[in-house]
């Protein structure tokens, strides 16, 4: 059986973990009441044989029912004067207890928990009534602009005037007249839906003008046209605007090309309506904006019913364990103060709860209830025995094959020095593009498994589908499969060498190998985690298309990522080089290295990662105007100064250009440094109750967050290895710089989980645990 301790920290809302109550102090209380009443019961004295007699007869029914119907404790409500809080709840000691002192204490900080849990109750309550007030309007604004729409539509169809610009706009007149209805059919709510149809099939602009000559067709408008009218009359000098977020390129560009002001009051004004102006594909982004907010708004409402239930419980377990110890029936007392506290007993969250399901059912599924639910309540993929099967399979495929080729690799003395030059400048860098790419891929899982561990809510952070994000089984279980496919077939490449056929009959073995990893990943057909696949790729392209796209925090972390593999995009360049230009043909892997265009290309790998990540920064900047990411940006301008003055080096190595690489270097890793433990870990706080850290920790062994600091530290210096030149013995110098290569990514894998603690933290700071999604119609002043 699961203890409840256990149970209570798997359930709770990570983010909102310091508004549960503090379940773990109030044990703590409880078994300074049960050592204390240990210590005061060892002297035993010899009690009296009055005293004997009186306590067995108390212990018959009818002196005990007495005793257990006896008040021990008297809790008192106090009505504040803040809203907030509202009814305050204080206990008082009737009985003389054992301990008064050590239950004198724990009783107050169970008030003190039962109000803060009421007054957080309260709080979230209200931010979620008026954000379901809110999206209730915004529904009612789209509902009844799409009513208009469909009307519109069909007036234009049956009507016998066409003219060449009728193809792209619909005309009409909007009556500004104080007529209203008080709601919409259920044939409404029908043609509603069919309209959202027709927004999937339909982008053009529809521009809703004043024509006399049909004034007398305008006067049969349908119900939701006089809906539509009721709106916009209610404010004569505002106007409705749909703000779309400008999330991709097309929406940038377009919010540059036209105003998507929907007018309501026109300098063009005719005596029966005003101009109005409805561009149909911002109505149908506006729609997904507001189901995404229901969506949203339903999963805030469930995380605080399970705040309610497992607070509730976890007043019952407390108050069990206080009466097992003291022997005294508080239970029943304080529990039905807590049965009849707000948090409990107010139903708004429930009965939200059900309109938010019935209105989605109703707007967004076509009275579906088992598809709205799919939106709703998304289940996880099931965990399946079957992946940590074949992982154990691929790793033990993987070690085999390592060893043979490592082995067949000393026997012909393939990565000695000058031994075989033509197999280290073409197959070796794919081996090491793939390593890297795959030891990334690994620290990644390892990552997803101490993020779960810790309960650090990587999935809200990223913004990933419950129903499609990679667990560490997944991602082990890809890196396990595709090394070991990896391994193999270099593995069989050598052996074919070994066994005497030539580099010409062997040589386009690596070429398919990496083709076949490019054509799964591009992949239309469900397999091999499709889902992932592809948002992959339309994170990449996020990147490359920087600043264009809206940043969110998976495109900077993955950008991040792109940072520390700069080897393996440079090895990606040259082995695409190699075969896109023909150069295997005539085995001349010296023509990417030595042409200028294809040189040039290799050192432009090397500043692109840090270009887009200052990109990104730029656009995060114009987004949210926070100078922090201007000095964001610094840091990679410097990084990519530093990578410019080591390309100079390597061009011409004088002492001139390696003074310049040392300083340029070294401005770069303290910039960097300072800005990984203060910025991005939120550590070196000098004012933090844990010195030198934050206060708030979620590994408990302090020393593990000093030693963390002191390895980033030892392996961002890596860089002094392209300055020394030192040499391991006889190892082949490609070797050395996988080596180090490996290590930064290690570095960054380390990285990782520092970086989305103090974003977890940063997130449980401010309660945040549900999106909280920009919402499409606001009302502004004409003027403006």
């Amino acid at each position: 059986m699961v203890k409840f301790t256990k149970q209570f920290e798997g359930q709770l809302v990570p983010e909102w973990k310091e508004a549960f109550v503090d379940y773990w102090q109030l044990k703590k209380d409880i078994k300074k009441i049960h050592c204390a009443s240990s210590l005061a019961s060892r002297p035993k004295q010899k009690r009296p044989l009055t005293n004997t007699l009186f306590s067995s007869i108390n212990k018959l029914s009818l002196f005990g029912n007495q005793y257990r119907g006896r008040e021990f404790i008297h809790v008192h409500s106090k009505l504040t004067s803040t809203t907030t809080r509202g009814v305050v709840y204080e206990t008082e000691l009737l009985d003389q207890l054992d301990h008064t002192k050590a239950t004198s204490a724990f009783f107050a900080l169970l008030d003190q928990q039962l109000n803060k849990v009421n007054e957080f109750y309260r709080k979230k309550e209200k931010e979620f009534v008026e954000r379901g007030e809110c999206l209730e309007k915004q529904l009612h604004i789209l509902v009844e602009l799409k009513t208009a729409l469909k009307d519109q539509h069909k007036n234009k169809a049956s009507s016998s005037y066409h003219d060449s610009k009728d193809e792209d706009s619909i005309s009409g007149t909007v009556s500004c007249d104080e007529e209203s209805s008080r709601g919409m059919t259920d044939q409404d709510f029908q043609e509603v839906e069919n309209l959202a149809e027709d927004l999937d099939r339909y982008a053009m602009q529809f521009n809703v003008l004043p024509r006399s000559e049909e004034l007398g067709k305008e006067r049969s408008k349908s119900e939701g046209e006089r809906q539509l009218s009721r709106c916009i009359s209610d404010c004569h000098e505002k106007s409705l605007k749909i703000r779309i977020p400008l999330t991709n390129p097309t929406r940038t560009f377009s919010y540059l090309l036209w105003e998507d002001l929907i007018n309501q009051s026109s300098k063009k004004q005719t005596g029966q309506g005003k101009k109005l102006q409805i561009n149909k594909t911002k109505l149908y982004h506006a729609e997904k904006m507001i189901r995404g907010a229901y969506i949203e708004l339903y999963k805030g409402l469930g995380y605080l019913k399970t705040y309610r239930n497992l607070n509730m419980l976890a007043f019952a377990k407390i108050l069990k364990k206080f009466d097992k110890v003291t022997n005294k029936q508080v239970l029943p007392i304080y529990l039905k103060v807590v049965e009849s506290s707000y948090f409990n007993s107010s139903n708004k969250i429930i009965k939200l709860a059900d309109e938010v399901e019935e209105i989605f059912m109703k707007q967004f599924t076509e009275d579906d209830r088992r598809k709205a639910m799919k939106y709703l309540k998304p289940t996880q993929r099931k965990e399946s025995h079957a992946v940590t099967f074949f992982i154990g399979l691929f790793t033990g495929c993987f070690i085999a094959l390592f060893a043979g080729y490592a082995i067949m690799a000393h026997t012909t003395g393939t990565y000695r020095p000058q031994t075989n030059t033509i197999y280290m400048e073409t197959v070796y860098p794919l081996l090491s593009m793939f390593s890297l790419l795959f030891l990334h891929f690994f620290l990644y899982g390892c990552n997803i498994f101490m993020w779960r561990k810790t309960r650090i809510n990587y999935s809200f952070i990223f913004e990933l589908s419950p129903t499609q994000e990679l667990k560490y089984r997944d991602v082990f279980l890809i890196c396990t499969m595709s090394i070991t496919a990896v391994v193999g077939v270099l593995f069989v490449h050598l052996w074919l060498m070994d066994k005497g056929y030539s580099y010409s009959q062997v040589e386009l073995m690596p070429a398919l190998l990496l083709l076949a990893f490019l054509v799964l990943l591009v992949c239309p057909i469900d397999i091999v985690y499709k889902s992932s696949r592809y948002r992959l790729l339309s994170v990449l392209r996020n990147i490359i298309l920087s600043p264009l796209y809206k940043v969110v925090m998976l495109d900077f972390f993955m950008a991040d990522q792109l940072c520390s593999q700069v080897p393996m995009l440079r090895n990606l360049e040259y082995v695409g080089c190699y075969y896109i230009t023909g150069s295997y043909k005539t085995q001349d892997y010296g023509y990417c290295v030595h042409t200028k265009n294809y040189r040039d290309l290799a050192y432009a790998v090397s500043f692109l990662p840090y270009y887009w990540r200052a990109m990104q920064c730029a656009r995060r900047w114009l987004d949210e105007g926070d100078t922090c990411h201007l000095t964001n940006l610094g840091k990679y301008v410097s990084a990519m100064l530093a990578a410019g003055a080591k390309v100079a080096y390597e061009k011409e190595k004088s002492v001139g250009w390696l003074c310049v690489v040392v300083i340029m270097s070294s401005i770069t890793t303290v910039y960097q440094l300072y800005w990984d433990f203060v910025k991005d870990w939120g550590l070196l706080q000098m004012n933090s109750k844990n010195p030198w850290l934050r206060n708030e920790l979620i590994l408990r062994r302090k020393f593990i967050y000093f030693l963390s600091m002191g390895l980033n530290v030892v392996l961002r210096l890596a860089w002094l290895q392209t300055v020394l030149h030192y040499k391991f013995g006889g190892i082949d110098y490609r070797l050395t710089g996988l080596f180090l290569a490996a290590l930064e990514v290690i570095r960054r894998g380390h990285w990782n989980f520092y970086r989305l603690e103090n974003e977890h933290l940063n997130n449980a700071g401010k309660f945040r645990a549900v999106k909280m999604v920009p919402l499409p119609f606001h009302e502004v002043d004409e003027q403006d």
